[in-house]
């Protein structure tokens, strides 16, 4: 009987220990295991062929840039997204009329699916009829539809612009009803007491308000981190990449390796994986997420 009790914990976490198992931990070993497979476009496993893979990836001509460039897209998407919304977040945890309305209205661009929202900004960006480019036409910007400079998403200098605009778009609901909750965390008798010490608005929000609304704050922003850094839709509904691989980040990349050597798309997601784990850590080391706030 006490050996029976002494199991009986296991009745409630056996359950979330077998799907983490089966959801996390057997993908994760098998995309390793396949990152060092010779594997056909079919599926069939041709044998053990070491670190060949990786070194394919590696000599990849464009793999240097796109890695960069995937950096550079997580830190821009996720520093605009927590930007943005801190000042939604500070302006929504403020009383005006029609509060509700607004809050509801902010939720729509996450409810609606990622996928339909790049596609109907690239209607949007079309160079012969999208309504972006005709208000630009009516403004004086370009001189006629259908050229090069109404085609937006034909250049990597002005499709990364509005790729990260699309995810900053996306991202700012979540993000700022994060931190809507974290701010109703906050006791109204801080604030009170400050006032009576003479701080002012801005001096409140910067000594107050941010520190204490720091783990909602890393929360939300860890979650951005995780997710840009592995978003697929936006990019591929958009530009698919193109021109060449000048607007591809390494999921876009792992996916088009995917329809030619699946074993050096596996060795892509190993790579991935470990860049996830890398920015992790570096955000939480640089957000001092287990420092006490003073």
């Amino acid at each position: 009987m006490r050996r029976l009790r002494a199991l009986e914990p296991l009745a409630w976490v056996g359950p979330a220990i077998v799907l983490i198992a089966l959801v996390v931990l057997w993908p994760v070993i098998e995309m390793i295991r396949s990152s060092f497979l010779e594997i056909s476009r079919l599926g069939v496993e041709r044998g053990y062929t070491g670190f060949a893979n990786y070194e394919k990836l590696f000599g990849e001509k464009d793999f240097a840039d796109i890695m960069v460039r995937s950096v550079i897209w997580v830190v821009a998407v996720v520093v605009l997204t927590v930007l943005f919304s801190l000042a939604l977040a500070q302006l929504f945890n403020q009383r005006f009329p029609l509060r509700k309305v607004a809050r509801w209205a902010l939720i729509a661009p996450w409810a609606a699916s990622v996928l339909m929202t790049a596609i109907i900004f690239k209607w949007m960006l079309d160079p012969e009829v999208g309504v972006i480019n005709q208000i630009r036409l009516k403004l004086g910007w370009i001189d006629a539809m259908g050229g090069a400079a109404a085609d937006q998403l034909g250049d990597a200098s002005t499709a990364m612009p509005w790729l990260v605009f699309v995810a900053v778009f996306v991202s700012v609901p979540f993000t700022t009803y994060a931190l809507l909750a974290g701010l109703a965390t906050i006791p109204a008798d801080v604030y009170e007491a400050a006032r009576m010490d003479g701080a002012g608005r801005l001096r409140t929000y910067w000594s107050i308000t941010l520190p204490l609304l720091r783990p909602a704050l890393t929360v939300a922003a860890l979650i951005n981190v995780m997710n840009v850094f592995n978003s697929f839709p936006i990019i591929w509904a958009m530009t698919h990449g193109q021109p060449g691989y000048s607007t591809a980040t390494s999921t876009i990349l792992m996916y088009i390796l995917k329809g030619s050597d699946i074993g050096e798309s596996a060795a892509m997601s190993v790579v991935n994986f470990g860049m996830v784990i890398v920015l992790t850590v570096i955000f939480l080391r640089v957000s001092r997420w287990n420092k006490e706030v003073a």
